[in-house]
C-alpha cells in the first residue's frame, strides 16, 4: 500500500549526503526530531481509517474536478480537509493576482544562495495565501541538451549548482508551511517523446549527475517527489522499483511520497507500481478524458485480494494542523504579491549575464541622448501577456517559457515603455521599429542614434503545446524571428549596437558577436532589466551562465534523442565538462559574466581542517575536510558583487572530468574595497561512485584545486593531496 500523501514523510538524513561547501546554512524544515512525532501521530490516526479512505488519499479525484490542477478528497472523519497541488515553479498557474517570478534558470544565473531562498520563500508565501497544499516545485532536472523545451525552468548544466538551488527552493516553499513537490525524478531532459522514450543512463554517471539535485532536495526536507513520463532502462518511471524504492527511498533516505506526473503511462504494473514505489496517482485517471485510475478502486481490490499490503503506518506532518485550515475558494481574488516586484527586479538584474562591453558601451552614459529600440521584444504583446494559453506564444517582450510552469502575469512592463519613460525624464529621444522582419524600418530608427538596442529572442516550453513549429524542444539554437539579420542590419548603421538576448537558454551568436559595431551584449534579462547607469538606471551586472554558450551547435556533447532509446553517452561529459575533455573552445564558457568593476584575486590558502572547526556545508548536513581561503579585490569607483567559483581537478586514477564545480559564493564588494572568501570541501567533494562496489569512493591522488570567475578562469591554483 502507498504512504499515505498528507501523512507525509518528513527530513531523514541520507547516508551519502554531501557537504555545505560554503556560506554557512545548514537549517533543515524537517529536523530529525520530528520523525518520531510524526510516526507516532500517524500510526492512531491510519488505525482509524478504512481501506476505502486510505486509497482515496492515494487518488485524484479528477481533471477539473476540484479548485485546483490535483486534489485529494476530504476525508471529515479525522478533519482532513482535502488537498490541493498547484503548478508550478514559476507562479501559482491559473491564478490572478500573484507573481511570477524569475524562472529558474534565471535564479541559478545569480550564483547567489540567498537570492534563490528569498525568489521561494515569497513564491511559497503566494502558494500558501491563495490555499494551495503542495506546490509542484522545484524543477530539478539537469539541462542536457541546450534545446530542451523545459531547461529554462531548471537551474543549469551543472549538478553541484543545480543541487544548491534544489536545496535552497525547497527549504524556502517548506518554510511556508506548504509541501514542495521535487520533479521530474528521473532523467526526463527533453520534451521529444517524453511519454514513450527510454533514457538509459549508466550507474556512476545517474549518482554524480542526475541524482544530486534530489538528493539536496532530500536534504532540505522536500515532502513529494513526482515521478516522470518517461521510461528509465526501459520501465516507465512511475513503476519503476529501481528508482523510487532503490534510489530514491532507500539510497537517499526519501521518507515522502512518491506522486505521478499528470496521466503517465504504466504498462508493467499498473495498480501493482503501489508495490514499486508509488504513492499517488495524479490527477486520478489514468488518461487524458478517461475515468479509470490505476488506483481508486483498482487499488481498494488490490489491498482486499492480498496483492498489495495495507500500511502498518505513515506519518503525519506537523504542520497538517496549520493545513486543515486552508481553502484554495478563500483565496480566489485575493491580491497575495505583497512587495514581491522589489524581489523579483533585483532577481532580473543579478541574474542578468553580461557577455561583451567593449569601447565602454554599457552602463549608459550621460551623453546617450538618442536611443533606437528594434525588435519585437522591445514593445507589448498588442493582445496582452496572457493573451496565448500558458504562454505558448513569442509576441512582444518574452517574460518567461511556455507549459504548466508558467502563471498569468498581473502586469509586464516592456523595454520600450520603461526605457521611453526613463529618457523623457533627461531630455532624451527615443525613436523604435517594432518589427523582426522589417529591416528598412529597422535600420531606419538605428540610424544616426548614439546607442542602438536590438531585442532578439529564443522560447521553448512543454511538450504538449506547439509554438512557431517548435513541439517544446527548440527546433535550433538560433535567435527566432530572423534575430541574427536583424542584429547585422542595425550593426552595419550604428557603431554603438547593443544586443539584448531574451531566451530560454544557450543561442549561436557567431553571426554577429564579432562585429566591431556590437558594442555589448546583456543576456537573460526578463522583462526589463538592462543594466544602466544613472540618470537612466544603476545596475552593475553580476549574474553568470549557468550553462556553456558554444560557437556552434555540434560543439555540444548531447543532443535531444528522436528515438526511443535515448542513451546517455556522453556519460560524465556534460556541457563545459565536454568541453574541457575535448579541448573545445566555448564562446562563452560556464561561469562566464562581466561586471563593470574589475576584480582581483589573491592569496589562496587551502588548510586541512578537523571535526570541531566550526564550518559545515553550505546546504544540508556535512563537516568539511578542507578550507579553501581568497581575497577578492576590486579597483573601480563602483560597488560590485563577484562570483568565485571553486573547481576540483581530479586525479586521472578517478576516471572523471578534468574538472569539476565544488564552490561558489557571491559576494558584494564596496568599490575599491576588498573581502575574504571562504569555501569548503567535504569527503563527498571528492567522491565517485562505483558501480561495482555499489558505494561512494574516494580516489587517493592529488587533486588540483581551480579558483575563479568561470569554469575557464583559474585566477589561483593549488592542490590537495588525498
Amino acid at each position: 500500500m502507498p504512504r499515505l500523501p498528507f501523512l507525509t514523510a518528513y527530513y531523514r538524513r541520507g547516508h551519502h549526503g554531501p557537504a555545505r561547501l560554503n556560506t554557512p546554512r545548514t537549517d533543515s524544515t524537517n529536523p530529525p526530531g520530528k520523525w518520531a512525532a510524526a510516526t507516532n501521530r500517524a500510526k492512531g490516526v491510519v488505525s482509524t481509517l478504512s481501506t476505502e479512505d486510505k486509497v482515496a488519499l492515494a487518488t485524484g479525484i479528477g481533471w477539473q474536478e476540484g479548485p485546483c490542477v490535483g486534489n485529494i478528497a476530504a476525508i471529515p472523519s479525522i478533519n482532513f480537509p482535502g488537498l490541493c497541488l498547484q503548478d508550478g515553479p514559476g507562479g501559482v498557474r491559473f491564478a490572478d493576482l500573484i507573481s511570477v517570478f524569475p524562472a529558474g534558470i534565471n535564479a541559478a544565473a545569480t550564483f547567489n544562495r540567498n537570492l534563490i531562498r528569498d525568489r521561494a520563500l515569497a513564491l511559497g508565501a503566494e502558494f500558501k495565501a491563495k490555499g494551495v497544499n503542495v506546490a509542484l516545485a522545484p524543477g530539478m532536472n539537469m539541462v542536457r541538451s541546450p534545446r530542451a523545451g523545459r531547461n529554462w525552468e531548471m537551474f543549469g548544466t551543472d549538478p553541484y549548482l543545480a543541487g544548491e538551488g534544489s536545496f535552497e527552493t525547497v527549504m524556502g516553499l517548506q518554510a511556508n508551511g506548504l509541501q514542495a513537490c521535487a520533479k521530474h525524478f528521473i532523467n526526463n531532459e527533453q520534451e521529444t517523446n517524453r511519454q514513450s522514450s527510454s533514457s538509459n543512463v549508466d550507474d556512476r554517471t545517474t549518482h554524480e549527475i542526475y541524482l544530486h539535485p534530489f538528493l539536496k532536495a532530500v536534504q532540505a526536507g522536500v515532502v513529494s517527489v513526482m515521478c516522470s513520463y518517461n521510461q528509465v532502462d526501459e520501465t516507465w518511471a512511475c513503476e519503476n522499483d529501481h528508482i523510487l524504492n532503490g534510489l530514491l527511498k532507500t539510497e537517499l533516505g526519501f521518507q515522502g511520497y512518491v506522486t505521478t506526473d499528470w496521466w503517465v503511462n504504466m504498462e508493467k504494473y499498473k495498480t501493482l507500481a503501489a508495490n514499486q514505489g508509488l504513492d499517488m496517482v495524479m490527477p486520478g485517471a489514468s488518461f487524458y478524458g478517461g475515468n479509470v485510475s490505476y488506483f481508486g478502486p483498482a487499488l481498494i481490490d488490490a489491498v482486499n485480494s492480498g496483492q498489495v499490503p495495507a500500511p502498518a503506518w505513515t506519518t503525519w506532518p506537523p504542520e497538517f494542523s496549520q493545513l486543515s485550515i486552508w481553502n484554495p475558494a478563500n483565496g480566489q481574488h485575493v491580491d497575495v504579491r505583497g512587495d514581491h516586484g522589489n524581489l523579483i527586479r533585483k532577481i532580473g538584474a543579478a541574474s542578468t549575464v553580461l557577455l561583451k562591453n567593449s569601447r565602454g558601451a554599457l552602463p549608459l552614459g550621460d551623453g546617450v541622448k538618442s536611443l533606437a529600440l528594434v525588435g519585437s521584444d522591445a514593445g507589448p504583446n498588442p493582445d496582452g501577456p496572457n493573451n496565448c494559453a500558458d504562454r505558448s506564444c513569442n509576441i512582444g517582450i518574452l517574460g518567461i517559457g511556455w507549459g504548466s510552469g508558467t502563471a498569468n502575469f498581473t502586469y509586464l512592463v516592456d523595454p520600450l515603455s520603461a526605457i521611453t519613460a526613463k529618457a523623457r525624464s533627461i531630455g532624451a529621444n527615443v525613436a523604435s521599429s517594432l518589427s523582426d522582419y522589417d529591416l528598412v524600418a529597422a535600420r531606419n530608427a538605428s540610424m544616426g542614434k548614439d546607442a542602438a538596442l536590438v531585442f532578439i529572442t529564443s522560447d521553448s516550453g512543454e511538450g504538449y503545446l506547439t509554438v512557431e513549429g517548435n513541439p517544446g524542444d527548440r527546433n535550433n539554437l538560433y535567435a527566432w524571428h530572423g534575430g541574427d539579420a536583424l542584429v547585422n542590419t542595425v550593426a552595419g548603421v550604428n557603431n554603438n549596437t547593443i544586443v539584448v538576448v531574451h531566451a530560454v537558454g544557450a543561442i549561436i551568436m557567431e553571426a554577429w558577436i564579432d562585429h566591431p559595431n556590437v558594442t555589448a551584449v546583456p543576456s537573460r534579462s526578463r522583462s526589463w532589466e538592462l543594466p544602466r547607469r544613472h540618470p537612466l538606471g544603476d545596475v552593475n551586472p553580476s549574474g553568470r551562465l549557468p550553462y556553456t554558450i558554444a560557437k556552434s551547435p555540434s560543439d555540444y556533447s548531447a543532443d535531444i534523442g528522436t528515438n526511443h532509446d535515448v542513451d546517455y553517452t556522453e556519460g560524465l561529459y556534460l556541457d563545459y565538462r565536454w568541453f574541457d575533455k575535448q579541448n573545445i573552445s566555448p564562446r562563452f564558457p560556464f561561469g562566464y559574466g562581466l561586471s563593470y568593476t574589475t576584480f582581483a584575486y589573491s592569496g589562496l590558502a587551502i588548510n586541512k581542517l578537523g571535526g570541531d572547526d566550526g564550518y559545515e556545508a553550505p546546504t544540508g548536513p556535512g563537516s568539511s575536510l578542507s578550507g579553501c581561503n581568497v581575497r577578492c579585490k576590486q579597483y573601480w569607483p563602483v560597488d560590485g558583487t563577484e562570483i568565485p567559483q571553486l573547481y576540483l581537478a581530479p586525479p586521472d586514477s578517478s576516471n572523471s572530468p578534468p574538472k569539476q564545480l565544488r564552490g561558489f559564493d557571491s559576494v558584494f564588494i564596496p568599490r575599491y574595497a576588498s573581502s575574504p572568501v571562504r569555501m569548503c570541501l567535504s569527503r563527498y567533494s571528492f567522491a565517485v561512485w562505483n558501480a561495482a562496489n555499489q558505494r561512494w569512493e574516494i580516489p587517493r591522488g592529488t587533486y588540483g584545486v581551480w579558483i575563479g570567475a568561470s569554469s575557464r578562469d583559474g585566477k589561483l591554483s593549488g592542490s590537495i593531496e588525498i
